[in-house]
């Protein structure tokens, strides 16, 4: 990743333009700035009055005739490309300036509706492509990585196919959790035929009808299933008919291009305060504050900071800005020890006009979370960024469940379900607890041998979960202990191809769950039991929602960089006694990479990045570098410092004459053990001890 992800001819193009809606005398020309997917301002758009006579009729008509007539095309009802800073072409429809409940359009400019968020902007007819133009605007990586931009795609596309009566069949499904995955087939169907150049009828099918070029005809996009939450998604609600005057008015959202730089002028200008304000779209409808920034939030840019803020590309750096989560264009921090990221338009905005090409010349530049000082411009550092980070996502709960109490002490039978590895025996060892007897399901081989020779057999493997059934389970059990983690490969929105909560691996969720349900205590047994359920912190707010509400309660966000020498930050559901409490490190605790090292190897880093079961994770940085110095050499880490860096003993995998490359694979399956020993040690209290 280069130090600017985006080409500077698409930015440096932008034109300056006027805002419609308030006119402020003394305000300098705000810039084009995008609407970011996030909880808009919301405005009280009245409708129409009834036209009662021919002289309304008639001014009507004037009103529309004299609309977007300046000879520059784009008229009301076309579908278009419409590029807004920072962001890639997105797909929008021309309305009427009624629709949004503002002023008329400057001359050379249009009323954008945009398609995934229905919000609205101001676009000069120079940053608008026509829809038939879907080759060189659409954008493969953005719709890879971006929800509503795959959803913007499939409500524009929808409307096009309908316009050109070109209709994509549903794909028909008995099972309600294939509905995400048959949208997703349909919108890669539509993708192909708008890349062969929409035939048969081409860029004229695609023209408004009559009846969608009047501008008070209300318009409603196709309805979108999110993949991730498909099985659970609410059916569409009926169109209503037009309302009339005397009934409530109808409720938009808008943001326009200038609502961010508008209340950024009024701050400076003393007149509103930050605090009121979300920081990352504009939003006055704000609902918590920024984890790491002086400045508010609104729901929607909570959700996308919940998703994003754990979200990192192959260089190791975060894929979005760390102020509003979004961004294309982004200047990465040269802190070597840094992976944070701020888009151009935010560092401009709210440190000052011209900071991102001063950061852009300065090398290397260190980022506003590494800064000695902490006040740039309107952007301030929080003093307690690091424990509000963590409250934030301690504190992010839709639903509250109930603890439920446990008993008293007794020996321990422990089930384990797909982790990859054997950490939590090791801890329980370490921690000096009883384990009675230890099953686990595992189907990886490398796993398994690892764990029968490093516990001698202690460890009763019982293959496939799916194969594991409830007489199986009264026969092992009763069990005190349940602990496990489905694959994040399905689940983390950094694949672009997952396939969520209810498909692929992702269903394994629901193996653990059915487990779960089999060895919780009958009703009058006094015993105690807990359960442990891990998993990625990149992932969809909706499947992370539903997990919840399965396991009928919120997760603990922890990172294992507090206790060891990497980032790994994971979400943990369970009923551990003390799981929120502080992280803290032992003192046998190796929390520099230095410290992980073989003797006469120097690490570059003070921390590598998250681990994984992939070979180029190993590398840090936007230059890709290896993590360490031998012999004035860069060198890759090895395998024995990898254990050390995730708490295991030495040579710990180093077993059946396994690969370095399979080595990692395990590793980066594993739990970290510092983590997980912080979790497991309140269970002393509960189970006999050695």
């Amino acid at each position: 990743m280069s130090d600017i992800m985006d080409d500077q001819s698409a930015v440096g193009s932008q034109e300056e333009e006027e805002e419609p809606a308030i006119n402020l005398p003394s305000m300098p020309t705000p810039q084009q700035q995008h609407t970011d997917p996030a909880s808009p301002t919301v405005a009280t758009t009245p409708e129409p009055p009834p036209v009662a006579c021919g002289n309304k009729v008639m001014a009507r008509s004037s009103e529309i005739n004299l609309e977007y007539e300046d000879g520059r095309g784009f008229g009301i009802g076309e579908l278009v490309w419409g590029k807004l800073r920072g962001f890639s072409w997105w797909p929008g429809r021309i309305v009427s300036w009624w629709m949004t409940s503002r002023s008329r359009a400057a001359e050379g400019t249009r009323w954008v509706m945009w398609f995934g968020d229905g919000k609205f902007s101001v676009v000069c007819v120079e940053k608008l492509s026509l829809l038939s133009t879907f080759c060189k605007s659409f954008h493969q990586h953005t719709y890879n990585k971006q929800p509503m931009y795959r959803k913007a795609i499939y409500e524009v596309l929808q409307t096009a196919s309908v316009r050109a009566g070109k209709p994509f069949p549903v794909c028909v499904s008995t099972d309600d959790s294939d509905s995400g995955n048959s949208v997703e087939v349909q919108t890669r169907q539509m993708i192909e035929w708008a890349n062969s150049g929409f035939l048969p009828s081409g860029a004229r099918g695609l023209e408004p009808p009559p009846a969608e070029r009047n501008p008070y005809t209300e318009v409603y996009p196709e309805m979108w299933v999110e993949p991730e939450a498909a099985a659970y998604t609410a059916p569409p609600p009926a169109k209503k008919p037009r309302k009339n005057s005397v009934e409530k008015p109808k409720i938009k959202e808008i943001i326009d291009e200038g609502t961010r730089e508008r209340l950024v002028y009024e701050i400076r200008q003393k007149c509103c305060n930050i605090e009121d304000i979300c920081i990352s779209c504009g939003s006055q409808n704000v609902s918590l504050e920024h984890p790491l920034f002086v400045g508010a939030m609104c729901q929607s840019c909570k959700n996308c900071f919940l998703e994003c803020a754990y979200q990192y590309d192959d260089d190791g750096y975060q894929s979005y800005c760390s102020i509003c989560c979004g961004g294309r264009e982004v200047l990465m921090c040269g802190n070597n020890n840094c992976c944070r990221c701020y888009c151009v338009e935010c560092v401009d905005l709210l440190v000052g006009a011209g900071s991102a090409q001063a950061a852009i010349r300065e090398d290397p530049w260190n980022c506003y979370m590494c800064c000695t000082k902490n006040v740039f411009g309107l952007l301030r550092r929080r003093d307690d960024w690091t424990s509000r980070l963590q409250l934030f996502f301690a504190n992010n709960h839709d639903q509250d469940f109930v603890c439920k109490p446990v008993g008293a002490r007794a020996i321990f039978f422990f089930l384990q379900i797909g982790l990859g590895s054997d950490s939590g025996l090791l801890v329980l060892k370490d921690l000096g607890i009883q384990v009675g007897q230890y099953v686990a399901s595992e189907v990886c081989e490398d796993s398994i041998t690892v764990g029968m020779v490093r516990h001698e057999g202690i460890i009763s493997y019982v293959g496939d979960v799916r194969n594991v059934t409830r007489k199986n389970i009264q026969q092992w059990g009763p069990f005190d202990l349940v602990i496990g983690g489905s694959p994040c490969n399905d689940l983390s929105i950094v694949n672009p191809s997952r396939k969520g909560l209810y498909e692929g691996t992702g269903r394994l969720f629901f193996e653990f769950y059915r487990l779960l349900h089999e060895t919780l205590p009958k009703e009058g047994e006094e015993r105690p039991f807990f359960w442990l359920f891990e998993n990625v912190v990149a992932m969809g707010v909706s499947d992370k929602r539903d997990i919840s509400r399965f396991l009928e309660c919120n997760p603990v966000m922890i990172d294992a960089k507090e206790v060891s020498a990497a980032h790994r930050a994971r979400y943990f559901w369970g009923n551990l006694p003390g799981m929120n409490r502080p992280l803290t490190a032992m003192t046998n605790d190796k929390l520099q990479l230095q410290d992980c090292l073989e003797h006469g190897r120097t690490a570059k880093f003070y921390k590598v990045r998250t681990i994984t079961t992939r070979s180029n994770s190993i590398k840090q940085g936007k230059d890709q570098h290896f993590p360490v110095y031998m012999n004035n050499k860069e060198d890759i880490l090895w395998c024995t410092e990898m254990e050390r860096v995730f708490g295991f003993p030495v040579h710990y995998t180093d077993v059946s004459n396994m690969s370095r490359l399979a080595r990692q694979r395990l590793l980066g399956r594993s739990w970290s053990v510092p983590v997980i020993r912080h979790l497991f040690a309140p269970l002393k209290e509960y189970f006999a001890c050695y």
